[in-house]
């Protein structure tokens, strides 16, 4: 009968074993195969493109503050982002006398799409959505102060998805370059 110690010896060799495949690297670290190209220096080479609506300019802004900090995309931007979102809302609670909504769901979604400028080929799409609730009072600024804030908060829900999803593409295809 084996030992204790031999059965705990082995099962780290066969950990080791399955181990010995993965290819975890960091996300937002230098990326194989370039020249010391990271993923926040791809970032800094997006252009997102302008919008008109509060929400998208939310979201426009959001995106920018992740990738390059606030300001724009830097004079060469090698890729260009864009998105198209749409809102909608729903009573989830209601108040049983009145028949009055009491909460509110809001839910965004956007479709994203990263373009090479250089070449005008869509590199990645994808969706994104987030839910955001806030409740409905009888009081007018009470209740478009806390659609706004729910607006905010899922706006920057989805871009931080929307970061963390082009981060992934960029880590995985560093042939983009």
């Amino acid at each position: 009968m084996p030992s204790r110690r031999a059965v705990l010896m082995g099962g780290l060799a066969i950990g080791g074993l399955g181990l010995a495949g993965c290819t975890v690297q960091p996300l937002y670290g230098t990326m194989p195969g370039t020249s010391g190209a990271t993923t926040m220096s791809e970032f800094k080479a997006i252009k997102v493109d302008e919008q008109t609506g509060r929400v998208q300019q939310v979201l426009r802004n959001a995106l920018m503050y992740d990738f390059t900090g606030g300001g724009d995309a830097d004079d060469h931007a090698r890729y260009r982002l864009r998105f198209i979102l749409s809102e909608s809302t729903a009573s989830v609670a209601i108040q049983s006398m009145s028949q009055v909504p009491t909460q509110i769901l809001l839910t965004i979604n956007v479709s994203f799409y990263l373009i090479d400028i250089a070449t005008n080929r869509t590199l990645l799409t994808g969706t994104s959505f987030a839910n955001a609730s806030y409740t409905f009072s009888s009081q007018r600024f009470a209740n478009t102060r806390a659609q706004i804030d729910a607006e905010n908060r899922a706006a920057e829900s989805v871009a931080d998805d929307m970061r963390i999803r082009l981060a992934t593409f960029f880590a995985t295809h560093p042939a983009v370059k």
